[in-house]
């Protein structure tokens, strides 16, 4: 292969590699796991909070909210779409940035989960210090439902 063609060849290579890296950046696994919650920690944390529970907010698709959701938990819009993002930013502004908020998604398994990520840079770059996201491994159904933790349907 001649040394022009090897070039263009690795700059290609290079560039895909970059376009993949900055995709991947939308991707739930890129929270920091500090800021991660297990179903397993929410639940015992909803069955004590009182008068500090906290906003609990689903940015996953309408038809899964509709089918099954955490009790008490406000569906905002897709956190992948610009109208969810600007719906959740409408929601928590007036808000103390000391107020603890979790979000979740559930729509798919984590690592592939398009929904969690984009909120959470919103909240964060808001200054929102109290902020966790629900760790769902491999979806809402397997990781909540199916164990037993409390749901509800509709709206």
């Amino acid at each position: 292969m001649n040394p022009k063609r090897l070039l263009k060849s690795a700059f290609v290579v290079l560039f895909l590699a970059s376009i993949f890296s900055i995709s991947a950046m939308g991707q739930a696994s890129a929270i920091p796991t500090s800021q991660l919650i297990n179903p397993e920690d929410l639940v015992k944390l909803l069955q004590t909070a009182e008068k500090q529970e906290p906003l609990m907010i689903q940015v996953g698709s309408h038809v899964l909210y509709a089918q099954a959701h955490i009790p008490h938990s406000e569906y905002i819009g897709p956190g992948s779409s610009a109208s969810g993002l600007q719906q959740l930013r409408k929601r928590v502004d007036p808000l103390p940035r000391t107020k603890m908020i979790v979000l979740y998604c559930g729509c798919c398994p984590w690592g592939r989960c398009p929904n969690v990520k984009p909120p959470y840079d919103a909240l964060a770059g808001m200054g929102f210090r109290n902020l966790k996201v629900l760790y769902i491994a491999d979806n809402f159904g397997t990781n909540w439902v199916d164990k037993g933790y409390p749901t509800a349907k509709g709206e």
